[in-house]
């Protein structure tokens, strides 16, 4: 817990300070709530861009593109899972502590 020092005069609750007063922090609640609403929109996000790289990759390959433009596409495919599937873990390892 962080504390703020004591001053002179009363407190928050009227009464004159005798020790050292918690500040006001967002607990760890709100912070999980916050990532509860924050995670699934990345994890979607995430898989659009790899659906999006995948699809380019594809049609690039198909119409006989610049082989190298399509190997970059493809790596930056599986980047994106990486972060779509490491993302996701961690919702589901937020979700389940926090019910």
């Amino acid at each position: 817990m962080i504390l703020a020092p004591a001053t002179g005069g009363v407190n928050r609750r009227g009464r004159p300070p005798t020790t050292r007063e918690p500040l006001p922090i967002a607990g760890p609640g709100r912070y999980i709530e916050a990532m509860e609403y924050l995670l699934p929109i990345l994890v979607v996000l995430a898989m659009l861009g790899a659906l999006g790289a995948l699809a380019l990759g594809v049609f690039s390959m198909a119409r006989g593109g610049d082989p190298r433009r399509s190997n970059k596409l493809m790596q930056s495919r599986v980047l994106l899972q990486g972060i779509a599937i490491l993302l996701f873990a961690i919702f589901m390892l937020l979700f389940r502590h926090h019910r």
